[in-house]
């Protein structure tokens, strides 16, 4: 399912967004995001040190290195997530448990 994503983003910006992303992680704000050792997609508690910086729209994918598209993530979660966006890790999800049922999404279980 994976082979959908398109990753054309240009490789200029990308380098330069990783640099950002380098210069955030020395911020006071993000100290404080890791420093609560908490994974933001699976709520595991983790020693901060092994927590990894998630691009929630991946840097591939032409997001940015700021406040509102990074989490902290445990390692686990971040190679999970790959190049997706976490919309697209539910659609992945559903798809690999199959359809719902009768009355599991609709609400209607006369269906």
């Amino acid at each position: 399912m994976d082979d959908w994503v398109l990753t054309d983003a240009d490789p200029v910006q990308v380098a330069r967004e990783r640099e950002r992303a380098r210069k955030l992680r020395q911020t006071a704000w993000w100290q404080r995001k890791v420093g609560k050792g908490l994974c933001a997609y699976c709520g595991v508690r983790f020693d901060p040190r092994v927590l990894t910086m998630d691009h929630v729209v991946p840097l591939a994918r032409g997001g940015r290195s700021v406040k509102g598209n990074v989490l902290p993530s445990c390692k686990d979660c971040n190679n999970r997530k790959k190049l997706l966006t976490p919309a697209e890790q539910l659609l992945r999800a559903r798809a690999l448990v199959g359809p719902a049922g009768p009355g599991d999404a609709s609400g209607n279980e006369d269906d």
